[in-house]
């Protein structure tokens, strides 16, 4: 049986007029990949298909910008990073791939044939064979990025056999036949195959669907046990001997990764030639501040050369994170894995990330001579002031804040010539730092 779904944000089934085009830049996230998720922006006319009980559906161009096309690409692009799948906006790259591994995903603001909804699309026929595609509105959804590009996500998880990921009370009655998550901020989390429009972190899940509350869907197995694609190869060793060394270049190194399934952790060995301070920033793949769009919560494990741990980074309030550590001479490691937080499972918290490495020798004239901090309190508000004497230029500075003295997130960057700021404390015992780039 051909199961339709719908995406509420249902409707008799006729023909509509009206196709427009425009071209669409072009876009592959893994091209090496067969299987194929088409996403066609540009207008498209349906026919032969499970949705053709009358007539042809000619369906317009999405109305968006190329600003607004590679947005909605790479959120999508990110959500399905670690499947050996590619995500393309080319045409000729979905007609190449075999039948029977690709789906067409039709943006569009033609939705007057099925009115009331953000997309809509039948459950699994991403292997049925015969191009019946899914349709995303993107009128409907306000022609908002992180709308649309959720319900792209979505829509082609029903293409691939997923059903709603939906919640359930103690006793086992449904609340509500989507799961539309919870949290705030940058972790607020929602199921990809729920509602994640205005949570930040949106993911595959291992939850109930909407038939039963011991009806499990596991996200991940359906994808890549039923659609004739699995996971992408792992990118780096899991163990220390196979951890490749990444040596420093004027003191810094970056590397790139993708933590694929939910067992992977991905080591990277690096040497300090001298005794300094080591400093790396681990930054999961976005579109934005805040981590927006990001699918990966990560952490961080420093290791010494007898593979003895040395300490674990995860602030827990944001996804990415920043290793600020003084380190003697001596071959370290360094595991980069996701994680779960405060309201998202580690179960599926997997994309692809950045490292930015460096360290600064302590037998080198620093070009900071001075860097001095002072607060005022009065009443709720701190009047902070600061000097800096440096002997270049100051290119970025920034305040933060921490409730515990450990964890701290950026209050604000002034201007790199600012040395005073006023802001009010709205929470006790709190401490500040001052951060400068120096031009070197």
């Amino acid at each position: 049986m051909r199961t339709k779904f719908r995406t509420t944000i249902i409707a008799f089934l006729l023909s509509y007029a009206c196709i427009a085009t425009a071209q669409t830049p072009v876009l592959n996230s893994f091209r090496t990949a067969s299987a194929t998720l088409f996403l066609d922006f540009d207008g498209h006319a349906v026919s032969g298909t499970a949705w053709n009980s009358i007539d042809t559906i000619k369906c317009a161009g999405s109305g968006l910008t190329d600003a607004q096309v590679r947005e909605i690409f790479d959120r999508v692009a990110e959500d399905y990073r670690p499947f050996n799948l590619n995500i393309t906006t080319d045409s000729t790259v979905f007609l190449s791939a075999p039948i029977k591994l690709r789906t067409r995903v039709i943006i569009t603001t033609t939705s007057g044939w099925y009115p009331g909804v953000g997309g809509i699309s039948f459950i699994g026929s991403f292997t049925w064979g015969d191009d019946t595609p899914c349709f995303v509105f993107s009128a409907a959804l306000g022609n908002r990025t992180k709308y649309i590009a959720e319900a792209v996500s979505h829509e082609a998880g029903h293409t691939l056999g997923l059903y709603h990921q939906a919640t359930y009370d103690q006793n086992c009655a449904l609340v509500s036949s989507y799961n539309y998550g919870t949290g705030v901020g940058e972790i607020g989390w929602a199921p990809i195959m729920g509602v994640g429009y205005t949570k930040n972190l949106t993911l595959w899940n291992n939850g109930p669907n909407p038939y039963g509350c011991s009806q499990t869907q596991n996200d991940l197995d359906v994808i890549t046990g039923h659609n004739g694609f699995g996971y992408r190869s792992d990118d780096h060793s899991n163990t220390f001997n196979g951890a490749a060394n990444n040596f420093f270049y004027n003191n810094q190194f970056n590397v790139n990764g993708i933590i694929e399934r939910n067992t992977d952790k991905d080591i990277f060995k690096f040497t300090m030639p001298v005794a300094g301070r080591f400093t790396l920033n681990a930054i999961p793949y976005n579109v934005g501040s805040g981590n927006a769009g990001s699918d990966l919560d990560m952490q961080v494990t420093l290791y010494n050369s007898q593979q003895a741990q040395l300490n674990i980074f995860n602030p827990g309030n944001t996804l990415s994170l920043v290793v600020d550590t003084l380190l003697n001479p001596g071959d370290y490691y360094a595991k980069v894995e996701g994680k779960g937080n405060a309201y998202a499972p580690a179960y599926a918290s997997l994309g692809s990330y950045s490292l930015q490495a460096g360290f600064i020798d302590f037998d080198s004239p620093l070009p900071l001579r001075k860097l001095e901090l002072k607060g005022l309190q009065n009443g709720n508000k701190h009047q902070l002031n600061w000097i800096i004497d440096a002997d270049e230029k100051i290119v970025s500075q920034s305040l933060e804040v921490s409730a515990n003295g450990k964890d701290f997130s950026t209050l604000v960057q002034p201007s790199p010539d600012s040395r005073s700021y006023i802001y009010t404390v709205r929470v006790s015992n709190t401490f500040i730092q001052v951060k400068c780039n120096i031009r070197q």
